[in-house]
C-alpha cells in the first residue's frame, strides 16, 4: 500500500535531517570527524610531548584541534563569527606562548583558550537539546563535549599551577620543581573527570582543590544530562513510530 505524499515528504525530510553534519557552514566538518580528530590528539599526546621538538608539535596539534572545533561548530552568521573571535587568541596565544613566554601576563593565554573550550562545549550541548532523535551526530557530538571537558580542566590545572606554586605534588616532580607538566595536567584532568582518583598527584592548594572537585562534580552530572536526553530523545522516537505506524512501514 502507498503512503500518502505528506507521509513521504515528512520522511524525506527527516532523512535530510539525519544526513546533516554539526553545521550548515561552509565546510560542513561533521561532529564525527571533530571526534577523530580529539581521540587522534589524545592518544599521540603522551608520546608527541616526549619528542625533541614535542611542544612545537603539540603547538601545532593543539591549533589544528581549535581551528577543526571552529569548523564543526561555526556554522554562518553571529556563531561563525564569534567563534572566530575566540579562536583567534586562543591559537595564536599559543605560538606567542612558545616563541615569546614572558610577552603577556601568564594567566591571559590559558583564560582565552578555556574560553574557546568552554564555547565549543556550549555549542555541542546546545546541538544535542535541539537534537530531533538520536544518530551518530549527536552521539559524536556528546562524546567530543566530555572529551572537550578533560581538556579545559587541564589548562585551568596548568594555570593555577603557574600562580600557585606548589600546588600539587606527586611523586614524578623531582628536585625544585613542582609544577605540573602538560601531561601531568592532561593525566589528572581525565582521572577526576571520570571520578576514577588520582593516587599519584595531590592537590594542596585550595584553588587546587577546588578545581578537582568541580571537574568531578561536572563530569557526574554531564553524563547523567547527556545520558537523561538520549533516552528521551529514543522514547520519543518510539512513540512516534507507534502513532504512525504507516510511517514506520
Amino acid at each position: 500500500m502507498d503512503k500518502p505524499a505528506h507521509i513521504k515528504k515528512a520522511a524525506a525530510v527527516a532523512a535530510r535531517l539525519n544526513r546533516l553534519p554539526l553545521t550548515a557552514g561552509l565546510f560542513r566538518y561533521s561532529a564525527a570527524q571533530f571526534l577523530v580528530a580529539l581521540i587522534l590528539l589524545l592518544v599521540a599526546y603522551p608520546f608527541v610531548v616526549e619528542l625533541k621538538n614535542g611542544d612545537l608539535i603539540e603547538t601545532a596539534l593543539m591549533t589544528a584541534l581549535l581551528i577543526s572545533a571552529v569548523l564543526a561548530v561555526g556554522g554562518r552568521g553571529r556563531a561563525l563569527v564569534l567563534a572566530i573571535l575566540l579562536v583567534l587568541p586562543a591559537a595564536g596565544g599559543r605560538w606567542v606562548e612558545h616563541y615569546q613566554p614572558d610577552l603577556v601576563p601568564p594567566w591571559i593565554i590559558p583564560c582565552a583558550e578555556m574560553t574557546f573550550v568552554g564555547f565549543v562545549v556550549a555549542q555541542l550541548l546546545a546541538f544535542i537539546l535541539r537534537a530531533p532523535r538520536v544518530n551518530s551526530e549527536v552521539l559524536c557530538a556528546g562524546i567530543s563535549a566530555y572529551l572537550l571537558l578533560g581538556l579545559l580542566w587541564t589548562t585551568a590545572y596548568l594555570l593555577v599551577s603557574r600562580l600557585y606554586p606548589n600546588s600539587f605534588s606527586s611523586i614524578h616532580f623531582t628536585g625544585a620543581n613542582h609544577s605540573l607538566g602538560k601531561f601531568d595536567a592532561l593525566y589528572l584532568s581525565f582521572v577526576s573527570l571520570t571520578c576514577l582518583g588520582c593516587n599519584d598527584i595531590t592537590p594542596l592548594s585550595k584553588p587546587a582543590r577546588m578545581l578537582m572537585l568541580m571537574e568531578a562534580t561536572t563530569g557526574v552530572f554531564y553524563l547523567a544530562i547527556l545520558i537523561a536526553r538520549l533516552v528521551a530523545l529514543y522514547s520519543r522516537r518510539g512513540r512516534s513510530d507507534k502513532a504512525d505506524p504507516a510511517e514506520s512501514n
